[in-house]
């Protein structure tokens, strides 16, 4: 057999759509625009994939062209005046970079970027245990859980489960399910308190196997807004000890939630402090503004000194299977940042404000829910922390403030604060009146 007819035999063989010499319909139809859904396709049975539920809700406003329209769906910070914001300290951050190299970084990333991450969440907690850390820059917060549970994966033991709060950010279950680690749930929220679920949480926290992981708000919970107090926390503790399970925090409000960076960051450091190995996942999205720079970092605490660079190893293993190395721009401004005491001092003053104002709101919504006689208690609007709020507002009133008053909304009747101001509250309320009398 000659060279050419090697080369025809494997085409004919090969997984290339087989094309009919004697007809040239199914050549033209490949080689024109509009393709035929009967010509044969390796991805015929590739199916559908749902609306992710808030993006979707988001698309769903922007498409949407009455002018009353209100987007509560997205956890994103806006102004008074509804407005995407660039904190200042960011904004003086990016003046002071311009021209930086863009050359790759580390697999692991910026190293001092690293170290002011675990410092900003650990504090003085970590004073005399830095050997026992290891942290790699990460996309985000997303980024940081995904390279945790791909490392709970390989290196736990078979069969470890995740478990998540419910509810949760539904992001949790896909990461896992995505990393080939099993995920279940513990008891969070009480919707007939509108509050913790103090009691489950405990009873499933001592029903799962031991050394089992759980996933921690580290503080402003989402979607509840709901949090453990001080004291729970440390219940919490005990219960986890007792069973020794692992702390895999997840860091996405710190410093946004109170306005306190410390206040926020108690958790975290009681785990550490308490003898836990332990996992944190930070997310620079909410505190920093940092929302498409996907800046974030991955701490993993252990034990032991020797096995941490055998475990940074691995990890770099990972993300540069995954994507090589982290982008530049957000951690240099983090990093930037955290590196100046006036920048440093300027950031915490923005945070003071921007946590101010989502408090400011949620008091003028409730008032304003309290001045119309709105049916049902809503002082848990006030008690939530963070940027949402769990409403208890159910499926049929959601809709209807969705289609009747065009207010976009998680069909779980999480509202994001930070899309109402003074300019809509009164809409917003008088919206939630008309639903939750006109369902009653």
């Amino acid at each position: 057999m000659s060279t050419l007819e090697k080369v025809s035999e494997r085409i004919k063989n090969s997984l290339f759509v087989p094309i009919d010499n004697n007809n040239n319909m199914i050549q033209d139809s490949i080689n024109s625009n509009e393709v035929s859904s009967q010509v044969p396709t390796l991805f015929a049975n590739v199916p559908l994939g749902p609306v992710d539920p808030i993006l979707g809700v988001s698309t769903a406003f922007k498409a949407d062209t009455d002018p009353r329209k209100v987007d509560t769906s997205v956890g994103a910070y806006r102004d008074e005046n509804g407005k995407p914001y660039v904190l200042k300290c960011v904004f003086e951050a990016e003046k002071r970079l311009l021209g930086a190299p863009k050359e790759y970084l580390p697999i692991d990333g910026i190293p001092e970027f690293n170290k002011l991450s675990a410092k900003l969440l650990y504090g003085d907690a970590m004073v005399g245990k830095e050997k026992r850390m290891v942290t790699v820059q990460a996309l985000s917060g997303t980024g940081a859980l995904r390279i945790g549970i791909i490392f709970i994966r390989k290196y736990l033991p078979a069969g470890t489960v995740v478990y998540i709060s419910r509810p949760s950010w539904t992001n949790h279950h896909n990461i896992c399910k995505e990393s080939g680690v099993q995920s279940a749930e513990y008891a969070y929220y009480d919707p007939k308190t509108k509050g913790l679920d103090f009691t489950g949480m405990i009873h499933d926290m001592r029903a799962a196997p031991n050394g089992s992981v759980f996933v921690l708000h580290l503080c402003a919970h989402n979607p509840t807004g709901v949090d453990p107090t001080h004291e729970q926390w440390n219940t919490i503790a005990d219960v986890m000890r007792e069973k020794n399970h692992i702390p895999f925090m997840d860091c996405a409000y710190q410093g946004y939630a109170s306005g306190d960076l410390d206040y926020d960051a108690y958790s975290a450091r009681l785990f550490l402090n308490r003898g836990f190995e332990m996992f944190s996942a930070q997310s620079y999205s909410k505190n920093f503004g940092l929302y498409g720079e996907r800046t974030g970092a991955l701490t993993i605490v252990s034990h032991r000194e020797d096995v941490v660079p055998k475990m940074l190893s691995q990890l770099k293993m990972d993300i540069r299977a995954m994507y090589s190395s982290p982008p530049t721009h957000g951690a240099r401004l983090v990093t930037t940042v955290l590196s100046d005491p006036e920048l440093t001092a300027l950031w915490v003053k923005e945070l003071k404000e921007m946590s101010g104002r989502i408090k400011d709101v949620r008091q003028k919504v409730l008032d304003a829910l309290i001045a119309r006689k709105v049916p049902g208690n809503w002082e848990h609007i006030v008690n939530q922390i963070g940027m949402f709020t769990y409403t208890g507002l159910t499926k049929p009133q959601v809709d209807i403030l969705v289609n009747k008053y065009h207010i976009y909304l998680l069909g779980s009747g999480r509202v994001s604060l930070a899309g109402l101001n003074n300019k809509n509250i009164d809409y917003f309320a008088d919206a939630v009146l008309d639903a939750v009398t006109s369902t009653q």
